[in-house]
């Protein structure tokens, strides 16, 4: 076994990228868990799930673990009509009473960077351009506009489950390839426009459930945005 010169044993190559693979499945988890609570309201099933979830007392992330504190205090609270009460704050908070552009957070991305706060604007056509440049296309079930938050975190999600793979199929430049797709993605796309999204549904929302999600969702993707640019600078540096 080699050691180094003060003793202990380096940390092999492959341990490093079995850790980075396992954080990227860590990754793809919670973006799959953000993508479903933002695509719909809760149902049973879903708030069934949720209750048996352990919330971590600290994530690195002040924001984040705000964030897990209301939503746990929320769902320890739960009762019959809960599912009809998530129901009515998700109506309240994405898509309000239909008056103007700014009477909910509206979940789309066009309606955050276009100047008069329309659907299916260029930043539609620009997330539709790079899914289908990975292979994609949305489910013929999806009825809303392809930059939708919940689209794009699921597009995070299916990356980040790629690069995972990619990394424990020793496809090194390949995981790197897709990390640098997913700093892109983030940077000019989710995090120029979701936290204006999350500071709105902390308007609009009234149960500390979505007040907890609005948390959660701003401090993990900034988190990750870090992690992914940190990951490929030492990459970058090699």
């Amino acid at each position: 076994m080699n050691q180094t010169a003060d003793g202990c044993t380096p940390v092999g190559e492959d341990q490093l990228v079995g850790e980075l693979a396992d954080l990227c499945e860590q990754r793809a988890h919670t973006y799959g868990l953000l993508s479903r609570l933002f695509r719909a309201e809760v149902d049973g099933g879903t708030l069934a799930q949720l209750r048996e979830m352990k919330f971590p007392a600290r994530t690195g992330s002040d924001v984040v673990d705000a964030g897990q504190r209301m939503m746990a205090s929320y769902l320890a609270k739960s009762w019959g009509n809960t599912v009809t009460e998530l129901a009515v704050d998700y109506a309240r908070t994405f898509i309000g009473h239909g008056v103007d552009a700014f009477s909910a957070a509206f979940p789309f991305e066009s309606v955050y960077t276009s100047e008069k706060r329309l659907l299916m604007q260029e930043a539609r056509d620009e997330v539709l351009a790079i899914y289908r440049s990975e292979g994609l296309e949305k489910a013929e079930t999806w009825r809303e506009g392809e930059d939708h938050i919940a689209l794009e975190l699921e597009f995070l999600q299916f990356m980040a489950e790629r690069t995972a793979q990619a990394l424990r199929d020793g496809d090194e430049s390949a995981a790197f390839r897709l990390l640098s797709v997913q700093r892109n993605f983030l940077t000019d796309h989710v995090c120029a426009w979701a936290p204006m999204m999350t500071l709105d549904m902390r308007k609009f929302a009234q149960t500390d459930f979505y007040q907890g999600l609005a948390r959660i969702a701003d401090g993990f993707l900034e988190g990750d945005r870090v992690f992914i640019n940190e990951v490929l600078q030492d990459e970058e540096g090699e």
